[in-house]
């Protein structure tokens, strides 16, 4: 509860003459923490791997004389913070990746020149060596170009005003900015000893990113700018292939690769290249007041299995974890502060389920196709009906004698059975020997030619439905601006801000005449202003009074304005939401006001403003003197009241406790308007509210089919984003300090802080489903040393950890009907499913449950399908009482 309300004089803001009132409010919880340190330690120069040497033929990578069929996981460093690492790479491990695949930020590392950063986020060192200690490979792409929804696609600001700069063509000064920095980061990875040749993970690099879907833009300069770039990195004797990727004119010694939804038709520039994925899209990024996009599991495993079952060799997916735009990271135009992704690892570290699990299932059935795949040259296709197809892999012996796989056996065979119908299941007769039901757009993996293990339709991992819970409110308080410079004519936002602000104030006075004000009442007319072009926000004041906005990227803006007789002050305010991080020519975008700049509609013709007097004025003053500091002392915070709460440009701060537990925090700003956030001075990022539209999502979403961002959206008719995720290790058990910069208004009392976990779980799984794929791993397949019993299907449950199956919702095992939160009974119910499930499964982290007649009473449904359905809740181990305390600010 709020004790105090203080109020002091304001600090002069954004506005120049104007003054705000500054604000602050201070709630204080009281709660117990508990931390639990985890993770593998990294010493110096290890040696993680035996020294190996990484080359390639027409089918696949060869590490230490073997092919390889390979998994790997981009999970981007900056955007978790180091504490997240062992465990984001953990899970990846456990879901069947033998790759952590990254972009480098070369804006994060060197974001003045010649000044580099390394610490933190931004440890890329200690991010590789994680890997290694997990005993995972790496590849890593340099570029040093990323697009990747990275503020100006990751290049360092600075670079845009070395003299006589073009980006990303045969230019001579960007050519020698761009090869100090990848020989730099190619000459620490070796320093580091982290070369597969050495001892580390690194078997792969990147030059350059999808160059190809611009280059024509650049002409002959172009053509030639990747021969240098290829030239330029081999010459930096890394020892390990180097990739391009959506690149068919890559050079012979660079291998071009596949960035897309599906890569199954892709093929390289030459036989002597195997098929590479480095980007299979499993979600989508987001755009303020845009929906949420969804790919189903089901689409994404089909892609995959699709891809391998036609020759691919090294799929990786984009994202396996996603994270968060921390600060002001998140690119342009209007890029979200989530980049969640829909990735199989959540924003915030948690499994995403079905995604996940079904991923993790795919993943051990490729496994057992391995030996075949990396054996044989090439599949044998068979037609198997109109829109059915066999890709079959089989060797008698290894060709020539040759050692090519890790495997040996006399006889090698495995099989991909698709059906690419998007409508109708199929049954096919395979070998002339069994016939098999193929669900319409899936794939079956047969890893011995005969027997089912997987289908890419048919989901047996469990759904995990993320709620938020415990309500902390927060709040309050205020100052904004800062230096200013006059000026003839408007200048450029970021030749001004160079980037260290989003804001860039322009003011001018504006004088007018009785007979001007005369005019416009007798033609019932009012003057505007029009500006040609605007990039990404412009705020218009008048008389320090707020009377318009846009949003958009390079838009017009035409503004009625209300002048009064004599001087007015007119104030634009221009602010970035990110810079533009994807296109060509982006050192040429810009940012603020772009073209002519007049007011139309006075008695004696137009006023041109574009060389007219301005003063310039960057960022907030809040800014300058960091408010969202910790060590800030300043005295000038105000209490706040609810029938006092300020609109445009208020810093608001307030002091929070933290939920037990080691469950991931968020910080709920949807009673908020734009802005930015900080705790315990990290910078959260930015905030919106902005409502995506209300059309365009359906309530049930269909799998089959191509996919595309727009096909699966959720979301519609409700702000894009309102939870932002507060890293556990940037907090501490009592006493955060939480900064609110708010620019449009909002309530900051109904601010909360909530924990975000996986409370409800479902899963379905019926006779007809394969059985759990890590049994199968662990048995010899290949030989036929399986047991009946490990092909038997099992729900499996689990909950996050740290937590148990606490109650069971909803268990029915016969014909049961809908679907998680939507579970009810069918004709056929055995009596004992709730009892039986109830007592293998409450109580545990997690639980299995054979999909059999006898486990539930016998056959009771003779003649009728199966299937096991159950819902039920997760609980903390923890159990934490809270009470909370006011205390008056300092």
């Amino acid at each position: 509860m709020l004790k105090k309300i203080l109020r002091s004089s304001s600090c002069r803001g954004g506005l120049g003459k104007n003054r705000k009132e500054m604000i602050v409010a201070v709630i204080f919880f009281c709660v117990c923490l508990v931390t639990i340190e985890c993770g593998v330690r990294v010493t110096e120069a290890e040696e993680y791997f035996k020294p190996f040497n990484v080359t390639y033929d027409h089918r696949a990578l060869i590490l230490d004389g073997k092919r390889r069929i390979l998994i790997s996981a981009g999970i981007h460093y900056p955007r978790a913070t180091p504490e997240m690492w062992p465990d984001l790479i953990a899970k990846s491990k456990e879901g069947g990746a033998d790759v952590i695949e990254t972009y480098v930020f070369w804006n994060g590392h060197e974001p003045v020149r010649g000044q580099y950063n390394f610490e933190g986020r931004y440890d890329l060192v200690k991010f590789v060596k994680l890997a290694a200690a997990h005993g995972l490979y790496f590849f890593l792409r340099i570029g040093p170009y990323a697009c990747a929804e990275w503020n100006f696609g990751g290049f360092p600001v600075w670079l845009r005003d070395i003299p006589g700069i073009e980006f990303r063509t045969n230019n001579e000064p960007f050519k020698e900015e761009m090869k100090r920095f990848v020989s730099k980061m190619v000459n620490m990875m070796r320093e580091e000893m982290l070369f597969s040749w050495q001892g580390g993970p690194i078997i792969l690099l990147q030059i350059e990113n999808e160059y190809g879907n611009i280059e024509s833009s650049y002409g002959k300069g172009g053509k030639e700018y990747v021969k240098w770039a290829a030239k330029m990195a081999l010459s930096l004797g890394a020892g390990v292939p180097w990739v391009m990727c959506r690149q068919q004119d890559a050079p012979y010694d660079i291998i071009d690769t596949c960035n897309a939804y599906y890569c199954d038709g892709f093929k390289p520039n030459s036989h002597n290249k195997p098929t590479i994925w480095t980007e299979n899209w499993d979600g989508w990024y987001t755009q303020w007041g845009e929906k949420l996009p969804h790919r189903p599991v089901e689409d994404l495993a089909f892609a995959v299995a699709r891809f391998f079952q036609r020759g691919g060799s090294f799929q990786n997916y984009y994202m396996y974890f996603g994270g968060t735009n921390f600060g002001r990271t998140a690119g342009g135009p209007l890029q979200i502060t989530s980049y969640d992704y829909d990735a199989p690892i959540d924003e915030y570290g948690l499994l995403h389920e079905p995604k996940w699990g079904h991923l993790k299932d795919l993943h051990a059935a490729l496994k057992l196709c391995e030996p075949a795949l990396v054996t044989a040259d090439s599949p044998t296709y068979i037609k198997l009906g109109p829109k059915q197809e066999a890709h079959v892999y089989q060797v008698d012996v290894h060709p020539n004698g040759l050692n090519l796989s890790s495997f040996e056996s006399p006889s090698i065979c495995s099989a991909f059975l698709a059906n690419i119908d998007e409508k109708r299941e199929a049954t096919v007769t395979f070998r002339g020997r069994r016939r098999y039901t193929i669900p319409p757009w899936s794939v079956s993996v047969l890893p011995d030619c005969t027997n089912t293990v997987f289908n890419t339709a048919k989901v047996r991992a469990q759904t995990s439905v993320k709620l938020v819970e415990f309500d902390l409110p927060t709040v309050s308080n205020i100052f904004p601006a800062q230096q200013s410079r006059d000026h003839n004519g408007i200048w450029e936002h970021l030749n001004v801000t160079k980037d260290q602000s989003d804001y860039l104030w322009y003011s001018t006075r504006i004088s007018v005449s009785d007979s001007d004000i005369l005019f416009w009442e007798e033609n019932d007319v009012r003057p505007k202003l029009t500006i040609d072009g605007v990039r990404d926000i412009l705020r218009v004041f008048v008389n320090g009074q707020l009377i318009g906005n846009a949003v958009g990227h390079w838009i017009k803006v035409v503004q009625s304005l209300q002048f009064l007789p004599g001087y007015n002050d007119l104030t634009l305010l221009t602010q970035t939401v990110g810079l533009q991080n994807y296109g060509a020519f982006i050192e040429k975008d810009g940012a603020g006001i772009r073209g002519t700049i007049k007011i139309t509609g006075f008695k004696n013709g137009d006023i041109d403003l574009s060389k007219s007097l301005w003063t310039h004025q960057v960022g907030l003053q809040g800014e300058f003197l960091k408010l969202y500091s910790e060590e800030n002392e300043n005295s000038g915070w105000v209490e706040l009241t609810p029938d006092g709460i300020p609109s445009t440009f208020t810093w608001y701060k307030a002091y929070f406790d933290v939920p037990g537990g080691l469950d991931p925090v968020a910080l709920d700003l949807n009673s908020m308007g734009k802005g930015q956030a900080w705790v315990n001075g990290h910078h959260i990022g930015r905030y919106w509210t902005r409502v995506s539209p209300k059309s365009g999502c359906k309530q049930v979403c269909d799998y089959r089919g191509a996919y595309d961002s727009d096909k699966c959206s959720t979301n519609c008719g409700k702000p894009t984003q309102t939870l932002y995720h507060v890293p556990r290790s940037w907090l501490r058990a009592s006493n955060n300090l939480l900064v609110i910069l708010e620019e449009t208004g909002g309530n900051p009392f109904e601010i909360s802080v909530k924990v975000h976990l996986s409370s409800i779980i479902c899963a379905q799984v019926s006779e007809s489903n394969h059985p759990p794929l890590q049994k199968l791993v662990n048995a010899d397949l290949i030989r036929e040393e399986v047991s009946a019993n490990n092909m038997i299907p099992e729900l499996q449950l689990y909950c996050q950890e740290g937590h148990t199956i606490s109650s069971i919702t909803f268990a029915s095992f016969g014909t049961p009907r809908g679907s998680c939160q939507n579970f009810s009974r069918g004709n056929c119910h055995a009596p004992s499913s709730m009892s039986i499930v109830s007592k293998e499964c409450q109580g545990k982290n997690s639980c299995s449950i054979k999909i059999l007649d006898t486990v539930f009473g016998g056959d009771l449904c003779p003649g009728v399908e199966k299937t096991l359905s159950v819902e039920a809740r997760c609980t903390s181990l923890l159990s934490v009482s809270f009470f909370q305390e006011a205390v008056s600010s300092s």
